[in-house]
């Protein structure tokens, strides 16, 4: 049986990040197979490495001044987006979130990947106004990438989280981010300030040791079990009963604590241990 519809309903935003996060594929690495770029991934390790852009808006400013770049066009976006391959389910999360519990989850994916190809890829799942992607500005005679309109990496993503929150007036409890990578630490950091809940869907280090829980799982349904344990306090009965009620199964379901050391010698390495 699943709790009673609580009479007290709170609002919920939920955000999540898309690349790695809803997806398998990353946008920049579907860009450059789409147009046979080569080299992106090291690329992108260059820019990380001098720390010139914002982790994750390493697309972005190739878009802008790398020479193979410059020819992509917003159809080029659009086409991206539509061979991303997408984790099992995003429908289906979006649905579950609306009344979950009696309150209501509201779904918004915030990303550093370039606007037109998150809609394109989410098109007929999460309506295009709960999409906030990095937004370009384009040439209207020759079409090319003019400039960076707002770039939704690091602290771009944090600014999203206040802009829905003025938008959608909840709680600070009431704030639920997923993500996958460094470029989500800043807004995991703010949402952890607020005492929101915050869930990591790699093994990423750098923000598994942030994120509240972790969750690992091809399948986007996975992030509701942090949701419905620390949020709403169900018990695995209760979860899988509400999967079984929309016909999934809960075939593996394994809690992992996992600590990792590196132990060194001391200065004083000449002292006997006994």
């Amino acid at each position: 049986m699943f709790p009673d519809k609580d009479t007290s309903a709170k609002q919920y935003l939920v955000m999540s990040d898309f690349d790695q996060t809803l997806s398998f594929n990353d946008s920049g690495l579907a860009l450059s197979e789409l147009l046979g770029i080569p080299g992106f991934a090291d690329k992108v390790a260059a820019l990380s490495n001098i720390h010139l852009v914002q982790q994750g808006g390493e697309l972005a400013y190739l878009l802008l001044h790398d020479p193979e770049f410059r020819r992509v066009r917003k159809e080029h976006l659009v086409e991206v987006g539509k061979r991303i391959r997408l984790k099992d389910n995003i429908q289906m999360l979006s649905q579950i979130l609306e009344g979950l519990g009696g309150n209501r989850f509201t779904f918004y994916v915030i990303s550093a990947a370039p606007q037109e190809v998150i809609q394109s890829a989410l098109e007929g799942i999460v309506p295009a106004e709960n999409i906030y992607g990095t937004q370009l500005e384009y040439d209207g005679r020759t079409g090319e990438i003019k400039s960076i309109l707002c770039l939704r990496a690091g602290y771009g993503k944090v600014a999203v989280v206040e802009e829905l929150r003025a938008k959608v007036p909840v709680s600070h409890d009431s704030l639920v981010y997923i993500g996958d990578g460094s470029s989500d630490v800043h807004v995991m950091l703010h949402v952890n300030r607020l005492d929101g809940l915050t869930i990591a869907v790699s093994e990423n280090k750098y923000i598994t040791q942030i994120a509240r829980r972790t969750i690992l799982s091809d399948n986007a349904l996975s992030i509701l079990i942090p949701m419905l344990e620390d949020i709403l306090h169900w018990d695995s009965t209760q979860i899988r009963a509400l999967l079984h009620a929309h016909g999934f199964l809960v075939q593996e379901w394994d809690k992992v604590r996992t600590d990792t050391l590196t132990i060194s010698r001391t200065a004083a390495s000449g002292v006997a241990v006994v």
